[in-house]
């Protein structure tokens, strides 16, 4: 099966003991959903070997603040696909990484933009979001005058697809949507695999349209960000084993499953489900080529890595992390929380002062409903792993 044909949205039979036997899930509202043969799943890794160039189905979700390039080398020399985020980069910043990535490894691996729109400057609503931190301000001596503004993510832009175009990364992956039909032509141009995050059917469907060569379906368990783009309701949010076999059912590019994925067995299911690949963030953070911070690791080994919430107080864009005393305080959803990603820099001080007593209390810590499958093991074990029951 090439890439470009489309999947079937009925998987074969599961043969048991030499006869088929039909596994079917009471799914909605899209078509009944079986179980993958081994001959089929046999197809799909040599599509998504087509696809990403890679050995294994196993894609390391790019983490903005926690990894840097070291991680993405890592995954890829393990026969996986390493991730670049970009999103936190400046242009000299995001050249140093892919000169780093190209100078140690020579496997493919994956570069990650966010496609958000700026915001609208609102100095009311930013005057009004900071004056919810005053007390936070006085407890740790931060005079309200020193509070940065400056935007500390940038969505794609026509510099990042020109350095995009320089070093042709194999795959080239989107958060919030896709860039304008100009800068997403030069991608392809270059030569790269496009792949962006669907949170619903829908956004699954608009993403095919609009020309990507494979969707993420990225369930609610997932960390960090919400992908979503078309639409602003959580409640439209679904579990990654109910929103995957749907969107398998509805588009006829691979369909890549992420969110609450963290063992061989999740890998596997997922798999099962009609996925191609599997894309993996939270297990990895705590692999010594993370660059997770001291008190993020304390938090993922810690009892708190059980309570979870989509929070938008760190970012003003809902995102899930363990919660924490300013996720507890604030939110975890708040109607003050300036647009994305205007509301970070109320809480960047505060972070840094409570980092340094050894505490996360301010500090965005990203991580999935499922930390079960966090390792301090290397970065190639892990891949590995996951795939030990392919």
């Amino acid at each position: 099966m090439s890439p470009s044909e489309p999947l079937p949205s009925v998987a074969p039979a599961l043969v048991t003991s030499g006869k088929p036997r039909l596994l079917t899930f009471d799914l909605p509202p899209f078509a009944t959903i079986s179980l993958k043969s081994p001959n089929s799943l046999l197809l799909d890794l040599m599509a998504i070997n087509s696809l990403l160039g890679t050995e294994l189905p196993i894609i390391q979700a790019p983490m903005a603040g926690v990894q840097g390039s070291a991680l993405a080398i890592a995954v890829s020399d393990a026969g996986g696909l390493g991730s670049l985020p970009c999103a936190m980069l400046g242009i000299d910043a995001i050249r140093r990484d892919f000169e780093s990535i190209l100078s140690r490894t020579s496997k493919p691996f994956n570069v990650n933009f966010f496609c958000h729109n700026p915001p609208t400057p609102n100095l009311e609503k930013e005057r009004a979001w900071q004056s919810l931190f005053s007390s936070y301000y006085t407890e740790f001596e931060i005079d309200l005058e020193t509070i940065p503004t400056g935007v500390a993510r940038l969505p794609f832009n026509r510099e990042m697809a020109d350095l995009v175009c320089e070093f042709r990364p194999k795959v080239v992956s989107f958060h919030f949507g896709l860039p304008s039909p100009e800068l997403l032509a030069m991608v392809k141009g270059c030569g790269a695999k496009v792949v962006s995050s669907a949170t619903t059917v829908e956004e699954a469907i608009w993403l095919q349209d609009h020309g990507v060569d494979a969707v993420i379906a990225q369930g609610l368990e997932a960390g960090g960000h919400r992908g979503m783009f078309l639409t602003t309701d959580i409640n439209s949010q679904l579990g990654t084993f109910a929103l995957l076999p749907q969107v398998v059912a509805a588009v006829r590019v691979p369909v890549i499953a992420a969110g609450g994925i963290a063992t061989a067995r999740g890998v596997k299911a997922a798999l099962d489900l009609g996925a191609s690949a599997v894309q993996i963030g939270t297990a990895f953070m705590l692999c010594p080529e993370a660059t997770t911070s001291t008190v993020h690791r304390a938090a993922l080994k810690s009892d708190e890595a059980r309570l979870t919430a989509l929070t938008n107080v760190f970012t003003g864009r809902p995102a899930r992390g363990i919660v924490n005393r300013m996720v507890r305080e604030l939110g975890p959803m708040c109607s003050m929380a300036p647009e994305f990603p205007k509301a970070t820099a109320a809480s960047f001080q505060l972070r840094q002062k409570s980092e340094g007593l050894g505490k996360g209390d301010f500090s965005p810590l990203w991580a999935g409903q499922n930390t079960s499958g966090c390792k301090e093991v290397s970065a190639a074990q892990l891949t590995q792993e996951l795939a030990s029951l392919i």
